[in-house]
């Protein structure tokens, strides 16, 4: 039998905490509840959550720090929460490596379909049947590997850690070598046309990658300005 998945809810509000976790329970989540970022940074460790939803506005450690803590040594599933709609959050969020953001009031339905999409992307792809070709999505270029299969990253032969959207982004884009494409065709191939952001997601997704993996003699992650990227090979 299958465990269930385990959500840390991190919201000072106790009566909103409580409602997220009635809406996820019916959805078969395990969930847990705390209260401020000291909690919520103790509980990281005990609890080893699927996902954390991650208000920013905590006493004491905020939401923001919260997330910088956790990402320096984790890649799990962060999604903040906040009554904050200011476009500077968002990014700020995002560039701190949230990977997604939701608006309070927020509707239970979009929370618990935000949660299940952002846990489908982490999920390690299931093994198929030996008897059956299995299609290896791979892109290979020199001193840079992407398997989309397995969700591996290599640059200079080494392993890099990627979160799954920014490892998408980058093999979506290197899989047409040359090709422009625009900040609105991004966000609709990698994120979906349900997505409700920000064209700033793909700029703050692209200098994620580029800290992770500097150009080449061979190829780069281009901006082209005014339209959007392009993974650029040099013939």
């Amino acid at each position: 039998m299958l465990s269930r998945q385990k959500i840390l809810i991190v919201d000072d509000d106790n009566n909103i905490a409580e409602l997220i976790s009635l809406y996820l329970t019916k959805e078969c989540y395990d969930t847990m509840i705390v209260n401020d970022g000291e909690e919520a940074l103790s509980a990281f460790d005990t609890y080893s959550p699927s996902l954390i939803l991650l208000d920013l506005m905590l006493p004491g450690i905020d939401g923001y720090q919260v997330c910088r803590e956790i990402r320096s040594k984790s890649n799990v599933p962060i999604i903040m929460l906040s009554a904050k709609g200011e476009i500077f959050d968002k990014v700020l969020g995002l560039e701190l490596g949230a990977d997604d953001y939701i608006m309070k009031p927020f509707d239970s339905k979009e929370l618990v379909a935000r949660v299940k999409a952002v846990l489908r992307r982490y999920q390690t792809p299931q093994k198929e049947d030996t008897s059956q070709k299995v299609e290896v999505k791979l892109v290979e270029f020199p001193d840079l590997s992407v398997n989309l299969s397995n969700y591996s990253v290599y640059y200079n032969s080494k392993p890099v850690e990627m979160p799954p959207k920014e490892l998408e982004l980058l093999y979506f884009l290197a899989s047409s070598p040359n090709q422009v494409f625009t900040r609105e065709q991004l966000l609709d191939h990698i994120w979906g046309y349900e997505y409700v952001g920000d064209t700033r997601t793909v700029d703050v997704h692209v200098k994620r990658i580029r800290e992770k993996i500097n150009e080449s003699p061979y190829w780069n992650l281009s901006t082209v300005w005014g339209i959007g990227y392009k993974f650029e090979v040099n013939e």
